[in-house]
């Protein structure tokens, strides 16, 4: 049995765009974007929590393997197809990967089907800075950053840059000069997220709620799971799509 067996399974395309999305749940929309190596255990765990939480969960499933396993292995076979994709910007600074064209879309629609001030939209490691391209779009009203790590941290430059074009991030910050907040987490001694949280502290000033959590882990709501920071995103999403 598997664990996406209690979860509808379907697409979204745009722009010539097309990936499997897996949803459950009711309430207002969250869009959890997974991880490298994929759409694994414990992303989907995350999913559930989210869900009886009382929101309407969308997984997109952008690479890797559905339900499977963090394991070396996993994360060796996936990564160099990432690194060569069109889809995804991994080293280069100030440009944004454009596969946020497809999240946005992606929340604008569930917006759309759900109604309410919008939806919340997560990602993590790999992923962690699509939530903030996705707040370009004004469907996206929460966004959480869990420990984003593009592009990857080698050198000071990469290591700061937040994944976005001028353009869009001139729009993030006038977005959260008119209130919208961003949620980031990661552990303080991370040094996958680089020095991006400085960056966000810098760019949107009270606007970014950074949470610093100690230890040595990396994946805040998944495989290094903190209850704290589970409880802070839920927290969030509570406030912004229901309070």
């Amino acid at each position: 049995m598997s664990l996406l067996d209690s979860w509808t399974r379907g697409e979204h395309s745009t722009d010539g765009m097309t990936h499997p999305t897996y949803r459950k749940g009711s309430g207002p929309g969250v869009v959890v974007i997974h991880e490298i190596p994929g759409l694994t255990d414990k992303v989907i765990g995350f999913g559930e929590e989210v869900v009886a939480a009382g929101f309407t969960v969308v997984m997109p499933h952008l690479f890797g393997d559905a339900a499977g396993s963090m394991s070396a292995g996993a994360v060796a076979k996936v990564l160099p197809k990432l690194c060569v994709s069109r889809e995804f910007t991994v080293l280069a600074t100030g440009e944004t990967s454009p596969i946020a064209a497809w999240t946005r879309s992606l929340a604008r629609d569930l917006h759309a089907e759900l109604g309410g001030p919008g939806v919340g939209a997560l990602g993590m490691c790999f992923t962690g800075g699509f939530a903030l391209a996705m707040m370009v779009d004004s469907s996206v009203v929460a966004p959480v950053l869990c420990q984003p790590s593009l592009p990857f941290a080698v050198g000071r430059a990469r290591g700061a840059d937040l994944n976005l074009s001028p353009a869009d991030l001139a729009t993030v910050k006038e977005r959260a000069a008119g209130g919208c907040e961003v949620l980031g987490l990661r552990y303080r001694k991370d040094g996958a997220v680089g020095t991006r949280f400085d960056t966000l502290s810098r760019e949107l000033g009270g606007a970014f709620l950074r949470v610093d959590l100690e230890g040595k882990g990396h994946s805040t709501v998944t495989e290094h799971r903190s209850p704290e920071a589970v409880a802070r995103v839920l927290g969030f999403f509570e406030e912004k799509l229901r309070g």
